[in-house]
């Protein structure tokens, strides 16, 4: 990577009178810079490259729904929300092709996630019961999780590109609103988690189920 060899080249050349503090923060801007120019080269797509694209995902998408047609009952749908995810996906990925940004990959992130949720909620159908529910919690818990880590790698990308002054105030502010990102992320989690440790306890009665939520409790820090 480029920005990798700048801070191998920065770090190791014998630089007088300054600190290694100061040397890694100028390396990290030039990085930065980098990997910003390198966005903007990136965004060379003409309008007849987007069209053809979207068309070729549309194209795609006719073909898959087509494909569906040969399968029945729930079987067809997990073929559709199949179909349906890759064309959220795609078009997102071509959005991000054409205009990179660090929404725009979040946004293929969170695709991707709704993608992998539908289809699993989908399959989670050929079961019944308390299983079924589990198989719908979980499910909902990698969502959950898929785009609490897109939230953290979008706002640390953010914060980032703000610090490129590489005073210690900014670069100060982007590391707090990374470590709450990473802190809500892991709440989020702990949350969805929580939701599939009570769904597995609903497969039990009277006193098994009580101590089952009382150390899920415990375990997910809701006491």
């Amino acid at each position: 990577m480029a920005g990798s060899s700048v801070i191998a080249v920065l770090t190791e050349s014998p630089m007088k009178g300054m600190t290694m503090k100061i040397i890694k923060l100028n390396a990290l801007a030039v990085a930065i810079a980098l990997a910003l120019s390198s966005g903007v080269m990136a965004q060379m797509m003409s309008k007849d490259q987007y069209k053809a694209g979207k068309d070729g995902i549309a194209a795609s998408y006719k073909t898959a729904k087509a494909d569906c047609d040969s399968f029945a009952g729930n079987a067809k749908d997990i073929c559709m929300a199949q179909a349906n995810g890759k064309e959220k996906v795609a078009m997102a990925e071509l959005d991000a092709e054409n205009k990179p940004s660090a929404n725009a990959s979040y946004k293929v992130r969170v695709a991707r996630a709704d993608a992998d949720y539908a289809v699993a909620k989908e399959k989670c159908d050929d079961r019944a019961g308390n299983v079924k529910d589990v198989c719908v919690k979980q499910a909902k818990a990698a969502e959950v999780a898929a785009k609490a880590d897109a939230t953290v790698q979008m706002k640390t990308a953010n914060a980032n590109d703000k610090a490129v002054d590489t005073s210690n105030k900014a670069n100060n502010a982007a590391y707090e609103k990374s470590a709450d990102a990473r802190k809500d992320a892991a709440s989020d989690k702990r949350d969805a988690d929580y939701a599939v440790a009570k769904e597995k306890c609903d497969a039990f009665a009277s006193t098994a189920k009580s101590s089952c939520l009382s150390e899920a409790r415990v375990r997910y820090g809701k006491v």
